[in-house]
């Protein structure tokens, strides 16, 4: 039987980026799987188009899957998009999936957790209290205070030279408005934004941050989001001197959650070892898979 698609209309659409939803049925009308592609809509990913594909398990092997992705991929290439990327948990159906379908393996991924009961709270102090010259630690909740807008949205070039392998991820451009309409949608998805940023005492800029996202109700597990340094101020400990401030503030602040959760390119050894000395333990891993669209399909 050949499933019929059916396109759908997905109201997330905002400046950055925007989505294309197939839902597949079979001849009654049940749903047995569905596509969303995310096309990246700012200066620097317009190559870009991100896939999560899912199959009923009762239905894979029945040409579902194909047909969805026969359908992401014509779209994509009507887009005038460059690659097509998508990911894949270690021996997972989409990981065989993906890769007999022309898609290769550019990213190894880790998953690691830290429940917060487990944490090494006197460990974490000391890192936090330890002298870093040259520098102080800032945090604050939600939007960037406008006094920090300007160098904190400069400071987001250290994640430009990010491990990415082989993924054509492109470049994020940032602007202060751009920087102000992520904390803003993290609001409206009623999750709580922390940062904590590392300033330069000399002139008051910020060179280093990082990002963890809470529930709104506190509880559950909290992710975190962007760190990085400038690359100017890095080897001075300032990556797991936030991280440790990330860490206490978090279970200061939400003494219902769980853990912090996080992912990191394999290839991306500092990080691993921040992460890996800070308590968190691997989870699980996934990779991130690539069609180069002008190769063909």
């Amino acid at each position: 039987m050949t499933p019929h698609l059916t396109p759908l209309t997905d109201p997330t659409v905002g400046p950055d980026a925007r989505r294309l939803v197939w839902l597949a049925s079979d001849a009654d009308g049940n749903p047995v799987g569905s596509a969303f592609m995310r096309l990246a809509d700012r200066d620097g990913q317009r190559h870009l188009a991100e896939l999560s594909l899912q199959v009923h398990p009762a239905e894979r092997r029945h040409g579902v899957g194909t047909q969805l992705l026969d359908a992401a991929v014509t779209a994509a290439k009507d887009d005038g998009r460059r690659s097509l990327v998508a990911p894949a948990d270690d021996a997972s159906p989409a990981d065989l999936f993906l890769a007999a379908r022309g898609f290769r393996r550019v990213l190894n991924m880790t998953y690691a957790r830290l429940p917060l009961a487990d944490a090494d709270v006197p460990a974490l102090e000391r890192t936090v209290l330890a002298a870093h010259p040259g520098y102080r630690l800032i945090s604050w909740e939600g939007t960037v205070p406008d006094h920090l807008a300007a160098t904190f949205t400069a400071s987001r070039r250290a994640m430009d030279d990010m491990p990415m392998d082989d993924t054509d991820y492109g470049k994020v451009e940032w602007t202060v408005d751009r920087v102000r309409a992520a904390a803003a949608a993290v609001e409206r998805r009623g999750e709580l934004l922390d940062t904590v940023a590392a300033v330069d005492t000399s002139d008051g800029s910020v060179v280093a941050f990082t990002e963890l996202v809470v529930p709104g109700d506190g509880k559950g597990d909290g992710q975190h989001y962007g760190t990085g340094v400038l690359p100017e101020h890095r080897g001075h400990g300032l990556a797991r001197w936030m991280k440790a401030e990330s860490i206490l503030r978090a279970r200061g602040r939400h003494p219902d959650l769980s853990g912090l959760l996080t992912d990191t390119a394999d290839s991306n050894t500092h990080m691993r070892a921040v992460n890996d000395g800070l308590g968190y333990a691997p989870t699980h891993r996934t990779y991130q898979y690539q069609l180069d669209l002008q190769r063909g399909h």
